[in-house]
């Protein structure tokens, strides 16, 4: 697809769900605490956040709805769409939108359906969703985003679940995307078996040791770090370099630059190589971890809240990751509902 333009879409509001339960990357025995603190130096991960065992991604992105249909005023039955974008739905089968339709009261009529996507989500869902605004289908929807994919082995990933709220807007600044994908690189981040492609079998519950020592299942995420961290830096840069472009606009416009956190080496590689200031790029990885498509409005959230409440922002937004894919987003944002980070 990539380089195009939404008009008569306005970004209303954001809310943003975490878990009540924090991990410390810093849990370790004794013997392991130096090599655990080149890794944290490393990833920038110092805590995440993880669900109860009886908690799924969509009740966070329960609770974000609801509360951001609380602040913005508006009735179930005007909500014309529900998409929800996840890796981690409540089933294989039926999809979580409609589970969540029903829960959320929303009216029959509305179209609820799920997408398949993790790190590049938010930008793909901004615009699927988007989309059907322009077309004239959608007056009001609802934009579901997240994962729980924290483990407590894992350094890396955290859980969250997101609502956004997009209405027609005459009025609405354009937005600019570009959106792209590689599937060659398909198995740089890839949960191999559960599939149809690789049923579970008893084979698969039979742990393995790893190179750090640590042991894992066959069917726990695969990731290669150095395939994501190539395509990450050589691919990200030039894609926000040609979405200003597109959209004639210059770098210093831009008020933030909100990437997905990935991990601090790549999200630092990308910054210097398109010679940002710090202040400019919000990160939570310190104390959130990598929340996979959620992570672009968790640091909205937790990191510029006033300044979105305070006035008119100009947002560069890029995921990039599963897929492989990476998407990019130039968005002017005005009188919109931010509500505080939720905890549950």
């Amino acid at each position: 697809m990539g380089l195009s333009t939404l008009r008569n879409v306005g970004y209303r509001g954001l809310a943003t769900c975490v878990p009540k339960t924090v991990i410390s990357n810093m849990d370790c025995p004794p013997a392991m605490r130096s090599e655990r603190e080149r890794l944290v130096r490393n990833i920038g991960i110092h805590e995440r956040r993880i669900c109860y065992p009886w908690q799924c991604f969509s009740d966070l992105a329960f609770i974000a709805a609801e509360r951001l249909l609380e602040e913005l005023n508006w009735q179930r039955n005007e909500i014309d769409a529900l998409i929800v974008v996840t890796q981690s739905p409540d089933y294989l089968i039926p999809a979580t939108a409609i589970i969540l339709q029903d829960r959320l009261q929303l009216s029959h009529a509305t179209i609820a359906f799920d997408i398949n996507l993790g790190c590049s989500g938010y930008p793909f869902g901004l615009h699927v969703l988007g989309a059907m605004i322009q077309a004239g289908a959608v007056r009001k929807a609802l934009l579901l985003v997240g994962d729980k994919c924290a483990t407590l082995h894992d350094p890396l990933f955290s859980d969250a679940g997101t609502a956004t709220a997009l209405e027609f807007d005459p009025d609405a600044a354009p937005i600019y995307f570009d959106l792209n994908s590689d599937g060659s690189g398909y198995r740089a981040i890839i949960l191999p078996v559960g599939g149809h492609r690789e049923p579970p079998g008893v084979q698969h519950f039979i742990p393995r040791r790893d190179e750090h020592g640590v042991d894992r299942l066959p069917y726990d995420l695969q990731l290669d770090g150095p395939a994501v961290l190539s395509f990450s830096t050589q691919r990200v840069p030039p894609a926000v370099t040609q979405l200003l472009a597109y959209a004639g606009a210059a770098q210093e416009s831009v008020d933030y630059f909100l990437f997905h956190q990935a991990n601090r080496m790549i999200n630092e590689t990308i910054r210097k190589k398109l010679r940002l200031p710090e202040e400019k790029v919000p990160m939570t990885l310190h104390d959130f971890g990598n929340t996979s498509g959620a992570s672009i409005p968790v640091t909205m959230t937790a990191r510029i809240l006033e300044p979105l409440l305070a006035g008119r922002k100009r947002l560069l937004m890029s995921g990039f990751g599963i897929g492989l894919s990476w998407g990019t987003a130039l968005i002017d944002i005005e009188c919109a509902k931010f509500p505080e980070l939720i905890v549950a």
